[in-house]
C-alpha cells in the first residue's frame, strides 16, 4: 500500500492545533502518573465504541482520540501489508508520526522538510513521534531532533535513516510502487508475523523478545505456503545436489520474484 499527499506541498499536515488547544484546555492539569491511569481508563472505555457518547464531554475523551490514534498506527505495523510512505512534501509533528508508522519512506528531493515541532509549542509529540523516531534513527539522534524542533532535510533524513530513499519528484511514486511491487510480492501472513515481530517484540527485552519471534514462527510454520515453498526447496536441493540459495543467482531470482522458484536437474551448473 502506497500513501501519499492530496496537498501540493505537504505529504500531511501537523494536527489541528485549535483541537489540540481546546482538548487541553477541557482537561485539568495532571501528573503523569494520573495521566498514564486516564490513557488505561480510556482504552476500555472505548471498548467497542458503546459509551462514547457518555465519555465524549469529559477528560477521557482526548485520551480515546489518542489511543484510536495509536490504534492505527499498529494496525499498519501489524499487518501483513508493506505500507510505503510517499512523502510528496513536507511532514511535521502528525504528519511526520504517519510517515514514521509506515514500514519505509521515499521522500521528494526538494525542500520539502520533516520533523517533530512540538517542543516550540510548549508541549511533547502525542502520536509516536518520540517512540518510532527513535526506533528508526536511534535514542540520541531522535531526542536532539525532537528536543531542538528542527526538522530534518531530505537529504538530513536520508542520511539518519529516517526515510530510506530521496528521489526526484517526477520519480516519486514510480519508485514508491516499485518498493510496494516488490515487497508486497512476499507472502503476506510471513510479512506481518515479521512486522510484528520486529515492531512489538523488537521494543521488548530480549528474552520476551524471543518468545514473540517463537510465537510468530511456530505458528505460521503449518501454513500451506510456507509447507510448499519448503517442499520445492527440499525438492530443489535434491534435483540440484547443492543448497539453492547458495547459488547467487537462484538467490537474485528469489530476491525478484519473492519466493524462491523451484529448480529441475536440467537447470544444475
Amino acid at each position: 500500500m502506497v500513501l501519499t499527499g492530496a496537498h501540493p506541498t505537504r505529504f500531511a499536515s501537523h494536527a489541528d492545533v485549535f483541537w489540540l488547544q481546546s482538548e487541553g484546555a477541557a482537561t485539568p492539569k495532571l501528573s503523569p502518573t494520573v495521566a498514564s491511569a486516564l490513557v488505561r481508563a480510556a482504552k476500555n472505555a472505548d471498548r467497542g465504541r458503546i459509551l462514547e457518547g457518555l465519555v465524549s464531554k469529559t477528560p477521557v475523551w482526548g485520551a480515546i482520540q489518542l489511543d484510536r490514534l495509536h490504534a492505527t498506527f499498529l494496525k499498519m505495523n501489524s499487518s501483513g501489508v508493506v505500507v510505503i510512505g510517499a512523502l510528496n512534501g513536507s511532514a511535521l509533528g502528525l504528519g511526520a508520526e504517519l510517515a514514521w508508522a509506515c514500514d519505509l519512506r521515499v521522500m521528494v528531493d526538494d525542500e520539502s522538510f520533516i520533523g517533530q515541532p512540538e517542543v516550540l509549542l510548549g508541549f511533547p509529540p502525542g502520536g509516536g513521534g518520540t517512540q518510532r523516531l527513535a526506533r528508526l534513527i536511534g535514542t540520541h539522534r531522535a531526542l536532539t531532533a525532537i528536543l531542538e524542533g528542527k526538522p530534518f532535510t531530505p537529504r538530513e533524513a536520508l542520511e539518519v535513516g529516517a526515510v530510506d530513499a530521496v528521489v526526484p519528484p517526477e520519480e516519486l511514486m514510480d519508485t514508491a510502487i516499485g518498493m510496494a511491487k516488490h515487497f508486497g510480492a512476499r507472502d503476506k501472513e510471513a510479512v506481518g508475523a515479521i512486522k510484528r515481530s520486529i515492531y512489538l517484540g523488537g521494543s521488548m527485552p530480549l528474552e520476551d523478545g524471543l518468545v514473540r519471534e517463537n510465537a510468530e514462527f511456530i505458528s505460521l510454520m503449518p501454513s500451506a505456503r510456507a509447507q510448499e515453498l519448503m517442499l520445492d526447496y527440499m525438492a530443489s536441493t535434491d534435483n540440484l545436489g547443492e543448497l539453492p540459495l547458495y547459488d547467487p543467482e537462484i538467490y537474485a531470482a528469489a530476491l525478484a520474484a519473492g519466493f524462491v522458484p523451484k529448480q529441475n536437474g536440467s537447470e544444475q551448473r
